[in-house]
């Protein structure tokens, strides 16, 4: 087998994302880890006094932010929990460090998003209306943000998730209260099929599970890997619950691809150790993974190096930022974090939260939502801060903020995307680790 690694600087057209995408050094990595969420809900302690603070509209129905997190400490994606819960409590303790919210301390109420299989998602959040919540933050997985985006936003409710990726949440009918960090997967799979056009691949597979995530992520890769002349040999998904995946893997190996796109959760442990048995494994053809499988703990019972090589994507932080300083300050919240996917979009989510909040004068779910777009516009002339402080400071002195955060610009498009993000590009150089080797952005982010 011929290891490929991406070609730093290629320029591919991909179809009718029509995106150019411009490479540059990065350096994240991954190794294993083992910390938990938390599990219980706490209020800040109340911050120093702020003058100038702006009061509360007259018809405001609250004068005190609560966000609650709907995150996943348990199920498919638990892996992913940490960093994201890492991320809110950095920012709430940012926050009530720079005075709170209209003179406030947030109040931070933890919550579990589990995964499809279980109702606990949609108990969080009975839990979270009953308690005020004017904020969700979460889900992780777009499957899980599915089964209860209709009773957040019915309430009134301001959702903004950290992880979601899915293309078909994109002008899902939301009363303009959803909104997310994390770039639609229209991005990430055109820089897979960029990837592995610019490898030199002509033909491979993919397989990916049944829901909104896999299929949209899979259905995204095709098109701009067809779309650039590439050749899909076998396009297969899966039921996660399946007791076997010897079939589908069959029919993968019998397409005889030069790759194959995996597209999972934590399911994938079993689906890879399949393919490996037919033949499709790591050690035989080229795997991509995505940012829901990318994990530096699942593999790690394969034999020695199994998994060397693989390549994966991710959405990460902007080029720009200094990464590793904002990861030793999530190590300060959660010094046992390794993996740090979406703690940057976590921040980010629950800052922007904030500053909305602070410049409408107000901490009600809808009226955040209003001001979501304004103070993360470019276009709408604000002055751009970086940090809850700085923006704070410019609302004060009667000023627009456009915050721009650790994930880079947050502009807004109609449908509350991020109009452009950037994606890690790693290689595994073990089962347990690996490294970035190409961070492609910012670019604009397809309307799928």
């Amino acid at each position: 087998m011929i290891r490929r690694s991406p070609i730093a600087g290629a320029v591919v057209v991909l179809g009718a994302a029509s995106l150019v995408l411009a490479a540059c050094g990065g350096s994240s990595s991954g190794e294993a880890s083992s910390s938990a969420a938390p599990a219980t809900s706490s209020a800040a302690p109340a911050p120093e006094s702020s003058s100038a603070e702006p009061e509360p509209s007259s018809d405001c129905k609250n004068t005190q932010l609560i966000v609650g997190t709907m995150l996943p400490a348990t199920g498919s994606l638990a892996y992913l929990g940490p960093p994201e819960f890492a991320g809110v409590d950095l920012a709430v303790a940012e926050i009530d460090a720079a005075g709170g919210v209209l003179g406030q301390p947030v109040i931070n109420e933890y919550g579990d998003s589990g995964d499809t299989t279980t109702d606990i998602a949609s108990q969080t959040v009975d839990s979270h209306l009953a308690k005020g919540v004017q904020v969700i933050i979460g889900a992780a997985s777009s499957g899980v943000t599915f089964t209860v985006i209709d009773k957040i936003t019915s309430n009134g409710v301001l959702q903004i998730s950290p992880a979601n990726t899915a293309p078909s949440l994109t002008d899902y009918p939301d009363n303009g209260l959803y909104f997310r960090t994390a770039p639609s997967d229209a991005l990430q799979g055109a820089v897979q099929a960029s990837i592995a056009i610019g490898n030199g691949f002509t033909e491979g597979a993919t397989i990916a599970r049944q829901d909104p995530y896999g299929e949209g992520l899979q259905n995204a890769f095709v098109a701009d890997f067809e779309g650039a002349g590439g050749t899909i040999t076998a396009s297969l998904t899966y039921d996660p619950e399946a007791p076997s995946f010897e079939a589908e893997v069959a029919e993968i190996a019998a397409s005889n691809p030069e790759f194959v796109q995996v597209v999972g959760f934590e399911e994938s442990t079993k689906l890879i150790q399949e393919m490996i048995k037919q033949g499709v494994g790591p050690q035989d053809v080229q795997i991509f993974l995505a940012d829901g499988n990318l994990s530096t703990t699942a593999f790690k019972e394969f034999p020695k190096d199994t998994m060397t090589g693989v390549i994966g994507t991710v959405p990460t932080g902007d080029p720009s930022v200094d990464l590793e300083a904002f990861n030793a300050r999530l190590l300060e919240q959660d010094p046992a974090l390794t993996d740090f996917a979406y703690g940057a979009q976590a921040y980010d989510a629950t800052i922007l939260v904030a500053i909305a909040a602070e410049y409408a004068g107000c901490p009600d779910g809808t009226t955040i939502a209003a001001a979501m777009p304004q103070v993360a516009n470019a276009d709408a002339g604000g002055e751009a801060c970086n940090t809850y402080a700085d923006c704070v400071a410019i609302i004060q002195a009667g000023g627009q903020p456009n915050y721009e955060g650790v994930t880079g610009p947050l502009d807004f498009n109609e449908y509350g995307d991020p109009k452009a993000a950037t994606i890690d590009v790693v290689q595994y150089i073990s089962n347990t680790k690996f490294e970035s080797i190409e961070v492609i952005g910012p670019v604009e982010v397809p309307v799928p």
